[in-house]
């Protein structure tokens, strides 16, 4: 099973992209539990372009909530460059761009959501291959997330487990009483090309604050 999962994994790359061997999400968990993954998520989380090169994803919003004291968190976001997604309407496509970035050795995620009147939103956010789980993601002004990866029901997790303010080389970790909540992305496979993200927000006292869910495919050039 494994070496057949193996061979599968080198599927033909996009045209016009040079792809790497990508082993810094792999080296995040257990050979056991990523081996629980459907071989489409190894592939998409094992492939590195060559630094400056993008990857597009194209999809749909199909789910999106927000409860009031969620309405007002993502306002107050805005603040610090608006990192959370502020609308709820379903039906509008999304486009995810993944970029390798050369400074860091991470990667850069723009997401773009667009709305049925008005500009759409742009989501800019740097995934590091830092801090104590490993993986970080820096959303600007100095503010970051820590993440712990893991393998639920074959759909790749991301955990926030904290956050934290860094000013050169200076960093201050956020109280938990001052923390937004508990936020977890989840990339689970759909076959056919199809993969789905889901961001959830969960705050310890009032609940759940954001749902958002969209199905995407890698867009081809």
């Amino acid at each position: 099973m494994a070496s057949a999962r193996l061979s599968r994994l080198h599927a033909p790359a996009p045209p016009n992209a040079k792809l790497l061997d990508d082993h810094r999400f792999h080296a995040l968990l257990p050979d056991e539990e990523w081996g629980r993954l459907p071989v489409a998520i190894w592939r998409r989380f094992s492939k590195r372009l060559e630094d400056g090169r993008t990857i597009v994803y194209v999809g749909e919003i199909d789910e999106a909530s927000l409860s009031p004291i969620g309405w007002w968190l993502v306002q107050a976001a805005r603040l610090i460059g608006g990192p959370l997604p502020t609308g709820t309407e379903t039906g509008v496509p999304m486009i995810v761009a993944v970029t390798e970035d050369a400074a860091c050795g991470g990667q850069i995620w723009t997401r773009i959501c667009a709305r049925k009147q008005g500009f759409p939103q742009v989501i800019h956010s740097s995934k590091r291959f830092a801090g104590p789980t490993g993986l970080e993601e820096y959303v600007g002004f100095g503010l970051s997330m820590t993440l712990r990866i893991c393998v639920a029901e074959e759909a790749l997790c991301f955990h926030s487990t904290g956050y934290c303010f860094r000013v050169g080389r200076l960093r201050w970790s956020l109280a938990a009483w001052l923390s937004p909540g508990d936020l977890t992305v989840t990339h689970s496979d759909l076959g056919s090309g199809d993969f789905r993200f889901t961001l959830d927000l969960i705050h310890p006292r009032f609940g759940r604050l954001l749902h958002q869910s969209a199905k995407f495919r890698e867009a081809v050039s």
